[in-house]
């Protein structure tokens, strides 16, 4: 099977988020069943020619609006038998951020990945490439399966091709103003509330929703809630119309990449069977974030700073957490407010807490290597990766029981010895601190918690299964008429 993977982001390349390890761990997962998978991205400035080997194979003319742009297309064969492609346009992607800088959006976001969703398409004609599927992910792609059906259908390499469309979080849609619409191509027939027509607005993502073949998004729970008023934002609808068509695959973790027996870059490897390294690598991080050292419990959190992982809730939690004896590492960027009332609670407490305004990936393994429970409050979280990391790392997640979240981490039974970590329910900070004392009275018990890690190093969350679970679907779509 021929798979084209389009995404705004993958990892090692350009990175913001979940989005990128998924398309930097997926497509390689489904060329190792045996499929000829081709990544396609935009080359942004983070994709520099002196950290990754690729070669220019080819220049396109793409549509965008009533004019024609051009643009030049680089390949990098990986090791790992992916084929990347990158879409240089310097007045595009050229830029210090991806999507906007920490107080705004870029104003041509539109324009951008316009250009971007009809590069992808024509690539394919130039390159003579027939995918079978294009796999398109979040808002950035949303107007690929339309592009498809309008004008790339009627003969050429894309006449049979299906689409597969993930929403990573519907909480971003990629809406734009109706004015937007003459970059696009499309006429006014498309812009009405059964087509891309949100509330007066554009919106990308809808697009994806409602033309592609099948939808898939990132947890089973996740295809559920976003049915429903309180997780749909607005597109509940659209889904329920959709559902026969819905499907939630968990995502996966690199487990090469993730992987406590050979981390080079944590302080000591450890294993199910060796964990004194773990023990190690909890001085270490006190000691790369000037903690003193401790024997209390040390609770991290790797995040973005925005109300959608829980920091409302955490903020107002925070002198509770304080006063139950844990310190707290926090790692991330986001939203200013946030980075405000952290770095402040930070100076507060200055012997138990650490706030780190900024994304590392070195620091965050060391993070998931040295803690001991791993918090992730969410309002909602479409799958989450962070507590399969942790798992992985011997962290227990202390997590909200939402979308992903349930269906990776098992509630702890202190009687029976089951379970991965601790859930809690109600969106609070009550609850929240209420849970972290559960978690804590388990962690005084040092035999219980010791079995409660090895019960989350021996999951496997891996992507070898979902690889699977997404080619029964890619035929699936295959077989549509």
């Amino acid at each position: 099977m021929k798979i084209l993977f389009a995404a705004s982001e993958a990892a090692p390349f350009a990175k913001t988020g979940g989005l990128a390890d998924v398309a930097g761990s997926l497509p390689p997962a489904l060329a190792a069943l045996g499929h000829d998978v081709r990544v396609i991205i935009p080359r942004y400035r983070q994709v520099d020619p002196k950290t990754f080997n690729y070669k220019q194979v080819a220049t396109l003319i793409v549509p965008l609006g009533t004019w024609k742009e051009r643009c030049d297309v680089f390949e990098s064969n990986r090791a790992n038998g992916v084929t990347v492609y990158f879409i240089q346009k310097d007045i595009f992607y050229d830029r210090p951020e991806l999507y906007g800088t920490p107080k705004a959006d870029y104003p041509d976001n539109a324009e951008r990945f316009i250009f971007f969703s009809r590069a992808v398409l024509e690539l394919c004609r130039v390159m003579n490439f027939t995918p079978d599927i294009v796999h398109c992910n979040d808002w950035q792609t949303g107007l690929i399966p339309l592009y498809l059906k309008k004008f790339y259908q009627e003969g050429g390499p894309l006449q049979h091709a299906k689409t597969v469309f993930t929403v990573h979080n519907l909480g971003y849609q990629g809406l734009f103003h109706q004015a937007d619409l003459r970059l696009t191509g499309f006429g006014w027939d498309v812009f009405t509330p059964e087509g891309i027509e949100f509330w007066g607005k554009l919106n990308f993502l809808k697009a994806g929703l409602v033309y592609s073949d099948l939808i898939t998004t990132v947890s089973k729970t996740y295809s559920r809630e976003i049915q429903t008023p309180e997780y749909g934002q607005g597109l509940e609808g659209v889904l329920v119309k959709r559902a026969a068509d819905l499907y939630g695959i968990v995502n996966g973790i690199d487990y090469q990449e993730y992987d406590p027996t050979h981390d080079p870059v944590i302080a000591k490897t450890f294993s199910v069977s060796r964990l004194a390294g773990k023990t190690t690598c909890g001085q270490a991080l006190r000691k790369i974030t000037g903690l003193p050292a401790s024997d209390n419990p040390l609770i991290g959190m790797v995040t973005r700073l925005a109300d959608q992982k829980g920091l409302d809730i955490l903020t107002e939690a925070l002198p509770k957490i304080m006063a139950l004896g844990a310190q707290l590492v926090i790692l991330g960027t986001g939203d200013e407010k946030y980075q405000k009332i952290l770095a402040a609670n930070a100076s507060r407490y200055r012997n138990k807490m650490r706030v780190l305004l900024q994304y590392n990936d070195t620091l965050a393994k060391n993070i998931y290597a040295g803690c001991d429970l791993f918090l992730m409050p969410s309002r909602y979280e479409p799958c989450g990766l962070g507590q399969m990391i942790a798992l992985r790392y011997g962290a227990v997640p202390v997590v909200r029981k939402t979308g992903g979240l349930i269906d990776t981490v098992e509630e702890c039974n202190p009687k029976t010895g089951r379970g991965t970590g601790f859930l809690f329910e109600e969106y609070s900070a009550v609850a929240l601190v209420a849970c972290l004392r559960r978690a804590l009275d388990v962690y005084r018990d040092r035999k219980r918690w010791k079995a409660l890690m090895q019960n989350g190093m021996k999951q496997n969350f891996s992507w070898e299964q979902s690889a699977k679970e997404y080619v029964k679907l890619y035929r699936k779509a295959m077989g549509k008429r």
